[in-house]
């Protein structure tokens, strides 16, 4: 294998930034010329190579995106022309073609205003017809520019599946045919629900890993952070997405609070709220604001960020407006009914009216299907009943939490607490 230069070295750390930075633009401004994200990446892989061939001789351009948009275009038009013969009419291509020269002028189209571009990746790549594993994969792909490796490393899945994740998401949109557009109208929303879902997914895997021996996986935080704060820029007038924005942006303040010296995890009442980060919460606030002057009923993303608002405006855990919370709650349930909300709910219950009045509720989830395996059902089921003083049971509960989660971070602070449930037995 041949080693690289000093410069040569430089140029592909120059050329890995820029990608980062330039890649969904890119991407964009092809998929909205060549009707498909699949094609559009190809095009843009193929620029990518061009650079690493070329820069590192050449020198790194003044305008690198205009660049790679350029040579991308280029091979835009050459394959609307191979396409003249097999798919489309004669004067269809040339006007396709035409579109393209006009459309994906390279340095126009870096400097100008590419909301629109950025809105129908997003769409795209988040549309409802993909599973929500392929969506999660297409979107880290496309618009935050991770490779197949990255993704399968931030999700401890082999490359292999992410690879084939992403494959068959690409086959799956060109089969359904679906364009690369804004939608409007009530489908528009149909369409933001999906793409305020992927985002929220990613963000959840980062603050609550749901394997590894990482807790948290702050990187994926950070993309759905960005992605999010993208998309209230391009859609300024639907309180949701400020809601998921100030969502994410509270639960983020506490990421640093989450992790003890040793990695072990920390309950939110038990974390020192010194060290919650108070710009992000300030950030979080402010997207409420922003989500609650918009006027109208507040969706599920806005209400979990006023819970969660709760909690960062209290200074202490005893000074939480709980009552608040489980009217939020309810407010949740009523929206977007779900046995977590509901086993949520009953923490908040819990909190505000006696463990008592919580354990009651959440009995009543027991049977709840979806939630035989949740590992939090009996983690709070056991935090009830200790508060009630029947240790043993607690105890009993803790176990089987520890044994149905598959992060190693939680699995030592549930057996930590069955270990605590056994000595309050025996001092009893």
């Amino acid at each position: 294998m041949t080693e690289l230069s000093p410069a040569a070295t430089e140029a592909h750390r120059a050329i890995e930034a820029i990608w980062r930075i330039e890649s969904a633009r890119l991407i964009a401004g092809l998929a909205r010329v060549v009707g498909d994200i699949g094609t559009a990446e190809e095009l843009a892989q193929d620029a990518l190579v061009a650079a690493l061939e070329q820069w590192p001789i050449s020198g790194v351009p003044e305008k690198p995106g205009a660049w790679l948009m350029g040579t991308a275009k280029h091979r835009a038009i050459d394959l609307l022309r191979r396409r003249q013969t097999l798919e489309r009419k004669h004067e269809e291509i040339g006007r396709d073609i035409e579109r393209a020269q006009e459309v994906i002028d390279p340095e126009a189209a870096m400097d100008e205003d590419v909301g629109d571009e950025l809105l129908g990746l997003i769409f795209m790549a988040c549309h409802p017809v993909l599973s929500k594993d392929a969506r999660v994969a297409l979107t880290l792909r496309v618009l935050g520019g991770l490779t197949t490796e990255e993704i399968a490393r931030a999700f401890l899945v082999p490359v292999s599946t992410i690879a084939q994740r992403i494959v068959r998401a690409k086959r799956t949109l060109t089969e359904a045919r679906v364009r690369f557009e804004v939608p409007a109208g009530p489908e528009r929303v149909a369409r933001l629900a999906s793409v305020l879902e992927v985002i929220y997914l990613i963000f959840n895997e980062g603050y609550s890993a749901t394997a590894g021996d990482d807790l948290v996986r702050p990187a994926l935080c950070e993309e759905a952070l960005r992605l999010g704060r993208i998309l209230a820029e391009l859609i300024t007038t639907e309180a949701e997405v400020h809601g998921l924005v100030a969502l994410m942006e509270i639960q983020a303040s506490r990421l640093r609070a989450r992790i003890g010296p040793s990695g072990e995890a920390i309950l939110l009442l038990d974390q020192n709220r010194s060290r919650w980060d108070r710009l992000l919460i300030r950030r979080g606030l402010a997207a409420l604001e922003r989500a609650e002057r918009l006027g109208g009923a507040m969706g599920p993303y806005a209400l979990q960020a006023a819970i969660a608002a709760c909690h960062a405006r209290a200074s202490t855990a005893a000074d939480t407006d709980w009552p608040r919370m489980v009217a939020l709650y309810d407010a949740v349930a009523e929206l977007a009914p779900s046995p977590v909300i509901e086993l949520n709910r009953a923490v908040a219950v819990g909190m505000a009216f006696g463990p008592a009045a919580g354990l009651a509720l959440v009995d009543g989830l027991v049977s709840e299907p979806p939630l035989s395996t949740y590992h939090l059902l009996p983690a709070v089921r056991g935090d009830l009943l200790r508060k009630l003083g029947r240790s043993a049971e607690a105890r009993a509960e803790f176990e089987r939490a520890a044994s149905l989660t598959q992060n190693v971070a939680e699995r030592k602070l549930l057996q930590r607490r069955a270990a605590e449930c056994t000595a309050e037995g025996m001092a009893g």
